[in-house]
C-alpha cells in the first residue's frame, strides 16, 4: 500500500511541476512529456509489483544504457531540431525511453502487457513530431535504440524453472518456483 501512496505522490508532484514548465506548449506535447515518464515508471513499478529483483535489474540496466546512447549520439551528432531550438534532435530520447520501458514490459512478461506501453510510446513518437522537436528519423532511431536496448538485457520472466544439473555420475533437475 505505501508502494501505491508513493507512486500517486510522484505523479501528483509531476502534474504540478509540469503545468509551470509547460504553459507555452500544445496539449499534445503535454501528454507527450507525459506519457514518456509515464511508461518507465510502469515499467519499472511492474518489477515491485510482482517483486521480480531480476527484472528490475535488468530494467536499470536497459534504461541506463538506452539513456547513455542516446545522449551520447545526441552530443555527437549535433543534428538541429526542426523548430530550430537546439542542435539535439537525433535520436529522440523521449521515445527511445518510451520504448525501452514498453519493450522491457514485452520482453520479460509478454506482448499481451506490453501493448498498452506499445501504444503510448507510439503516441510519445507522435507528438515529439508533431511539436516540431524531431524528424520521423529521430524517432524511429529512437524507437529501435531503446527495443535494442531491452532486447539485450531483458529475460523473459518465469514463474517456474527447471534447471537441468550434472555433477559427477549424477543428473537430476532443479525446480524453481516464483510466488
Amino acid at each position: 500500500m505505501r508502494k501505491l501512496k508513493n507512486l500517486k505522490l510522484i505523479f501528483i508532484l509531476l502534474i504540478i511541476l509540469g503545468n509551470t514548465f509547460y504553459a507555452q506548449k500544445s496539449n499534445v506535447q503535454i501528454a507527450g512529456d507525459y506519457v514518456q515518464i509515464l511508461i518507465p515508471v510502469s515499467a519499472a513499478a511492474s518489477t515491485f509489483f510482482k517483486d521480480d529483483k531480476s527484472g528490475r535489474i535488468e530494467f536499470i540496466e536497459a534504461f541506463a544504457t538506452c539513456l547513455s546512447a542516446t545522449y551520447l549520439l545526441k552530443f555527437t551528432i549535433k543534428r538541429e531540431r526542426p523548430d530550430g531550438s537546439s542542435s539535439l534532435s537525433f535520436p529522440s530520447g523521449h521515445t527511445s525511453s518510451s520504448f525501452q520501458a514498453a519493450s522491457f514490459i514485452h520482453f520479460r512478461y509478454g506482448f499481451e502487457y506490453a501493448i498498452p506501453g506499445y501504444l503510448a510510446a507510439a503516441f510519445v513518437g507522435y507528438s515529439r513530431v508533431y511539436a516540431k522537436k524531431h524528424y520521423t528519423s529521430d524517432v524511429l532511431a529512437g524507437a529501435a535504440l531503446g527495443i535494442l536496448s531491452s532486447y539485450v538485457f531483458t529475460d523473459k520472466y518465469e514463474k517456474v524453472n527447471i534447471i537441468p544439473s550434472i555433477e559427477g555420475n549424477s543428473f537430476g533437475f532443479n525446480l524453481s518456483y516464483k510466488f
